[in-house]
């Protein structure tokens, strides 16, 4: 068996809005044998610039574009594509958009290796531990207390056990940032209330910010702090009376190490759109090496979703899976499967490779680049 195609697809809805949103465009990777099976993948980057790694040609052995190394290899072999990928595209970055878009096809090769063998792929990853997850609803802040407590109050009427708020306007004033913690405690009553930062502060303005909330009984501060600031998350989180939580932007296990290897964070959220299966795997097995906690990211397609439940699903100690509920087409109509927590838990597919079939008449309609056919 041998890939023919590798296929970059471009889909965006009509009106992108101006907030932190990864689920208003899509960047879809298909990856076709010769004996007619295809997997699909997606990055969660920019999708024109994820394009540009895929249509790049062939400038030296250490920086060619992806679709030039991977047509006429058997797409069976995932580990040793992933170390081609990494090598032949040395001088593109090792642990950003290139790692990236490597994932988006590791996560379309897993698919079609799945489909070859007729079996999902949290099996080919070893073995699912977890038939469903606790989901929770991952949402943006309402612009202040009372909008934020209305926002949460509507997914736990919707069946959620748990309600992640994030993002904008956090971060503007002390005043502000308790408003907004508050507003979401009081929305979610008695259920798991997750409150994720954006990136705005520095580390002791951040352990301020978790001793205010610890009276808010939250069960993780996410990314307080910017993504790069690994010595101010190993200090934040000896000092924290709250677990912290990060990982969504870091791309593969050079990424994530010096993480690890600081015991900097209690819960690793690890995005198979910027991981993949195989430094997934990688990640996971540290993760649960050094005995902190995994978590997927996810606020993407239900390609993504569906990724990441498999993925999750093999982890000793999954014990929360992000669902985002962001009112979006890419979000609920790009599969004919619909993916979403139900009664307060999200179910494990178990069809071959991830489980998914592509929604054709909904990427026609959506479909705005597209190269390799």
């Amino acid at each position: 068996m041998k890939i023919t195609h590798v296929i970059c697809q471009i889909l965006r809805v009509e009106s992108v809005k101006a907030k932190t949103a990864s689920c208003q465009d899509v960047v879809l990777v298909r990856v076709r044998a010769d004996n007619g099976l295809e997997g699909i993948g997606e990055a969660d980057a920019s999708p024109e610039v994820i394009k540009a790694i895929f249509d790049a040609p062939f400038s030296h052995n250490i920086a060619c574009g992806l679709r030039q190394l991977l047509i006429g290899e058997n797409p069976l072999e995932t580990e040793r594509l992933w170390q081609k990928m990494y090598r032949r595209t040395m001088y593109f970055g090792r642990t950003s958009v290139t790692i990236a878009a490597m994932s988006a096809v590791d996560m379309a090769l897993w698919d079609l290796k799945g489909k070859h063998f007729g079996e999902p792929i949290h099996r080919l990853l070893g073995g699912k531990i977890h038939d469903r997850i606790k989901g929770y609803a991952s949402i943006l802040f309402g612009c202040d207390g009372q909008e934020t407590r209305d926002i949460a109050c509507r997914w736990v009427e919707a069946g959620y056990q748990a309600v992640k708020l994030g993002w904008e306007p956090m971060g503007q004033s002390e005043a502000l940032d308790i408003e907004l913690v508050r507003g979401g405690r009081e929305g979610v009553g008695d259920a798991t209330l997750l409150i994720d930062a954006g990136c705005v502060w520095d580390a002791r303005t951040a352990l301020r910010r978790a001793q205010a909330f610890h009276e808010f009984n939250i069960g993780w501060l996410e990314e307080p702090l910017r993504q790069a600031d690994i010595d101010g998350y190993a200090w934040l989180r000896d000092r924290s009376p709250v677990p912290i939580a990060a990982g969504e932007g870091e791309c593969g296990r050079e990424s994530f190490r010096p993480l690890i290897d600081r015991h900097a964070l209690d819960i690793y959220q690890v995005d198979p759109s910027r991981c993949g299966f195989t430094d997934g795997s990688y990640i996971r097995a540290r993760v649960e090496e050094i005995g902190a906690r995994l978590c997927n990211h996810c606020y993407t397609s239900p390609i993504t979703v569906a990724a990441s439940l498999h993925w999750l699903s093999t982890c000793r100690d999954a014990f929360l899976f992000e669902d985002c509920v962001e009112d979006s087409p890419m979000r609920h109509e790009l599969t004919l499967e619909k993916l979403q927590t139900k009664n307060g838990w999200i179910t494990v597919p178990d069809e071959p490779g991830l489980s998914i079939t592509l929604n054709e008449d909904f990427v026609k309609k959506y479909l705005i680049a597209e190269s390799g056919r």
